[in-house]
């Protein structure tokens, strides 16, 4: 879920590089989402004189720059130009095959943020903290 929230927070960033665990990520939760937003709107009975999914339409409007920028940054992994992305069976290949090790002409390696990860988990007291509160550890 960490990586989906930091390819959100990276809207419109087309530059740098994805590692396949981020890229993956945010597809697979995407799929999830749409899947839900399918159901609710069946169960629901919203818009039925549809044949398409209209909350999964506008969830699309709003994630496709996202994902347009993920797949660039993607690419940029296994250093290739964004414009492979538009290459059918190719961009596949691609997206599954391991990043560059080290530096490339598109950045450094990509790493997991730890500030995001942090973010979800508590914080442990410092002994001092508990001390001015009287509370012996």
């Amino acid at each position: 879920m960490n990586y989906y929230l930091s390819t959100l927070k990276k809207y419109a960033v087309f530059s740098g590089r994805a590692s396949r665990a981020e890229y993956w990520s945010f597809y697979l939760i995407n799929m999830f989402i749409f899947f839900i937003l399918g159901v609710v709107e069946g169960f629901t009975g919203i818009f039925p004189e549809t044949n398409e999914s209209v909350l999964s339409g506008l969830y699309q409007l709003f994630i496709i720059i996202p994902a347009l920028a993920v797949g660039v940054r993607r690419m940029h992994d296994v250093d290739k130009s964004g414009w492979f992305l538009v290459i059918p069976i190719y961009n596949l290949i691609l997206t599954i095959t391991e990043g560059t090790k080290g530096d490339n002409r598109f950045g450094s390696e990509p790493k997991f943020e730890p500030e995001l990860e942090s973010e979800f988990k508590p914080k442990p007291e410092s002994k001092l903290e508990s001390e001015k509160i009287g509370i012996n550890v």
